[in-house]
C-alpha cells in the first residue's frame, strides 16, 4: 500500500514540473503566468520563445505524462480483459495517469497554475491505451487545420471514453475518465473567474477554450 501511495505522489509531482514555464523563463525571461491569458502552455511558450522551445517542452511533457503510468505498471501491470482482446490498464495505472495530468494543470511549483494537460495526457495514454493518444492528437490536428483548436481538442477528449470502453472494457473507461476529467475541469475553470456572465463564459470555455463566443482576429 505504501509503495502504491508513493507511486501516486510521484506521478503528481512529476506531472507538476512546469517545463514550458522553465524554458520561457530561461530563454525569454518570461513567466507565462503573467503572459497572455496566464496559461502555462506550449502555445504561450511558442509565442515568447519559438518552435524549438515548443518542441522541447512538448517532448518533456509527453515523457513526464508517461512516467506515472510506467511507475504504476511495475506494481500493478495491465491485465487481459474478457470483454475485449485488448489489455486493460490497472486501477493504479489509471490513477497515476490522471494524477500526472492534474499535477500539470495545477502545479504546486507554480502556486496552482498550469496548462491544459494535452501533452502529458498523450504521454499517459501512450502507456495505458495508445488509441487514446491517437484520438487526442487527431482532435488537436483537425482543430488546428480548421482554425478551431478548442473544438477539435474537446472532440478528441469526449471521444476517448467511449472508445476506451470499447477497446479496453470497464478499466478502459476508468482510465479514460481519470485523464479526461482534469483536462475538462481545467478547461472550464481556466486561470481566473470571469468578471460577469459566468454561465455563458463557462460554456464558452468548455466549447471553445476561451472566454468569448467570437474568436479574436489573431486566433489561428
Amino acid at each position: 500500500m505504501l509503495k502504491r501511495l508513493a507511486v501516486l505522489v510521484l506521478a503528481y509531482l512529476a506531472g507538476a514540473v512546469p517545463f514550458s514555464n522553465l524554458l520561457a523563463s530561461r530563454l525569454a525571461g518570461v513567466d507565462l503566468r503573467r503572459f497572455g491569458n496566464g496559461t502555462v502552455s506550449g502555445t504561450s511558450l511558442y509565442k515568447v520563445s519559438g518552435f524549438r522551445a515548443l518542441a522541447t517542452a512538448g517532448i518533456l511533457d509527453i515523457a513526464k505524462g508517461a512516467s506515472g503510468p510506467l511507475l504504476a505498471s511495475g506494481l500493478a501491470p495491465a491485465t487481459p480483459t474478457p470483454e475485449t482482446r485488448w489489455r486493460a490498464p490497472s486501477g493504479l495505472e489509471a490513477a497515476a495517469a490522471g494524477l500526472v495530468v492534474a499535477g500539470h494543470n495545477w502545479s504546486p511549483y507554480l502556486d496552482g497554475a498550469g496548462g491544459r494537460g494535452i501533452a502529458p495526457s498523450i504521454g499517459a495514454y501512450l502507456v495505458v491505451a495508445p488509441e487514446g493518444a491517437v484520438l487526442l492528437l487527431g482532435g488537436l490536428t483537425v482543430g488546428r487545420l480548421v482554425h478551431h483548436s478548442g473544438i477539435g481538442t474537446l472532440a478528441g477528449q469526449l471521444a476517448v471514453i467511449p472508445v476506451l470502453r470499447a477497446t479496453r472494457g470497464r478499466q478502459g473507461t476508468l482510465a479514460g475518465m481519470a485523464v479526461v476529467a482534469p483536462m475538462l475541469v481545467k478547461r472550464i475553470m481556466g486561470n481566473s473567474r470571469p468578471p460577469a456572465q459566468a454561465p455563458r463564459v463557462y460554456l464558452a470555455r468548455l466549447l471553445f477554450d476561451r472566454d468569448t463566443w467570437s474568436a479574436p482576429a489573431s486566433e489561428d
